[in-house]
């Protein structure tokens, strides 16, 4: 039993990856792991965020937010299937370290191109000139 790994932000480019994968993890037998990554800002994540409460839980709402967005997508049932692991880091770095010893690793491209995918980063690209395994890049 092989094991596909998939990047979910929330995003309708990661949704669409996460359904690729889940669909061929039915056809191949493999489970899916779900990754969502965070971190924090470069700079003081404090002070650019005034009133944040102190118990305010990154890694929870994360949680949080990939739960929910596997139920939307999947239905309940579907989800709890679902491996979910919730990781603080670079979301492209996360992505390969969970990666390793996967059979696939799947990512949506959200098509920025030019100057938008230089200033924002592409996480496909970075993910599939480094993975440690095949990669699908799941296109809109």
């Amino acid at each position: 039993m092989g094991r596909i790994v998939v990047g979910v932000d929330g995003s309708d480019a990661s949704i669409k990856a996460l359904h690729w994968a889940v669909r061929q993890a039915e056809l191949t037998g493999a489970e899916v792991e779900a990754v969502n990554s965070w971190e924090y800002p470069a700079t003081s994540w404090a002070s650019m965020m005034p009133g944040l409460p102190e118990d305010f839980d990154p890694q929870a709402v994360a949680t949080v937010s990939l739960n929910e967005a596997l139920e939307e997508a999947l239905g309940a049932a579907r989800a709890a299937a679902v491996h979910q692991v919730v990781v603080i880091g670079n979301p492209a770095q996360s992505l390969l370290d969970r990666a390793e010893g996967a059979d696939l690793l799947v990512v949506g491209a959200r098509g920025h191109t030019g100057l938008k995918a230089t200033l924002l980063g592409s996480v496909s690209l970075h993910v599939t000139q480094h993975a440690p395994c095949p990669v699908t890049v799941v296109r809109g």
